[in-house]
């Protein structure tokens, strides 16, 4: 727990607690304002299209805070964690990375999940690649072009592999590209390439476009090692239908459903905040944020928003079907990984007596050199003085 203090020796401490606290999520403390609504890239969704709402709302009551930009949801944790009363958006998934929203009392406190969410993206050009099953199948022979590697995307990836870590969790390491856009790039060059990115549901956007342009089609990311964890109580991922292109005079918009993780707003927990009056700021702060109505912070009008509106939750038999098909290409697979297997250990077998005797011929050899080396050393004794005389 990381309770802050007015007492300087307990806030000393507790500081210390903190300090350690974020080493252990391999992020160094920073210095930090209090009024800050951290963000994301500058262009990014996160920055340009939900921050200045709750910026917005917050000044009405009273709140003097600003959007600021960041490197996306990890370095906003950090800077929460360095100071509690900060706000930032992020993915839940990565919170649940992180383990920063669970505990008595966690040190993370979500104001709000759910306004909207990010969808799981994965690409290639492979074209027996359809299902997630055939790529939690295949993981340990694909190479994986992902995202820098403190982007959302490559956190959601790590986050994937520990709870699939019979899938996913045998792929190799992955390589990381300077930006999402290289990643799609690099990964659609050869057919035993894949990357997977973070983002907002909206087929007007390049990235969803260069997709098309260079041969690739999305795989949908769902299965039931996937759906199933929770954190605090709440699902982490929902499948989900979304476009990813729009419809032209001669093909309609092409879908597809994939897991979407919830955006969150998050601050510091109450009992990080020092001092009665900053504590009481703070519970007026998440009470207020919390208040808040959907439709507030999206822009009524805008084609991102009914993008977001378009996007819906599958669920039923719909989910089902695909969770069977990842299923399916699982145990297809499963012959071929279970041969490949036997085949190492059986080659271990027909090297085993070969090792074995050269390890006994290693040995024989050493005790040879060292009986001659006594013998050397035998003859090479000086002659005692009552012999010489």
């Amino acid at each position: 727990m990381l309770r802050i203090s007015g007492n300087r020796r307990t806030t000393n401490r507790q500081g210390s607690a903190c300090a350690a606290a974020l080493m252990a999520l391999g992020l160094a403390p920073v210095s930090a304002s209090a009024q800050d609504i951290n963000t994301g890239d500058a262009t990014g969704a996160y920055h340009s299209t939900f921050c200045p709402k709750l910026e917005s709302e917050l000044k009405q009551a009273r709140f003097t805070y600003a959007c600021k930009t960041s490197a996306g949801t990890l370095e906003n944790l950090k800077r929460v964690m360095a100071e509690p009363r900060q706000i930032g958006f992020g993915q839940l998934d990565l919170l649940a990375l992180e383990g920063v929203i669970e505990g008595q009392p966690a040190p993370v406190t979500i104001m709000r999940r759910n306004d909207a969410r990010e969808c799981l993206f994965a690409v290639t050009r492979n074209k027996d690649i359809n299902a997630y099953g055939d790529l939690a199948a295949n993981a340990g022979k694909l190479r994986f072009i992902l995202p820098p590697a403190e982007s959302g995307s490559a956190g959601t990836f790590r986050y994937l592999k520990k709870i699939d870590a019979e899938g996913l969790g045998r792929s190799n390491q992955p390589v990381h590209a300077a930006s999402t856009d290289e990643a799609i790039r690099q990964s659609l060059a050869a057919d035993d390439t894949v990357t997977l990115f973070v983002q907002f549901p909206d087929p007007d956007n390049v990235r969803f476009k260069l997709v098309s342009e260079l041969g690739g089609h999305f795989v949908p990311v769902i299965d039931r090692a996937i759906l199933r964890p929770q954190v605090a109580g709440e699902k982490i991922y929902f499948a989900e239908e979304t476009q990813v292109a729009n419809a032209t005079w001669s093909k309609s918009g092409a879908k597809v459903v994939t897991a979407c993780t919830p955006m969150t707003i998050f601050t510091g927990a109450v009992e990080r905040v020092s001092g009665d009056k900053a504590q009481q700021d703070h519970k007026d702060l998440i009470a207020t944020v919390r208040a808040l109505k959907p439709e507030t912070l999206l822009p009524a009008e805008s084609t991102f928003a009914r993008w977001l509106r378009r996007s819906k939750e599958i669920t039923g038999a719909s989910t089902e079907q695909l969770l069977k098909l990842s299923e399916e290409a699982r145990e297809k697979a499963k012959p071929m990984i279970e041969r490949a297997k036997d085949m190492g250990e059986k080659a271990m077998e027909a090297t085993k007596p070969a090792l074995d005797k050269a390890t006994e011929m290693g040995k024989q050899a050493i005790d040879k050199a060292k009986k001659e080396a006594e013998e050397l050393m035998k003859g090479a004794k000086p002659t005692p003085p009552e012999e010489k005389k």
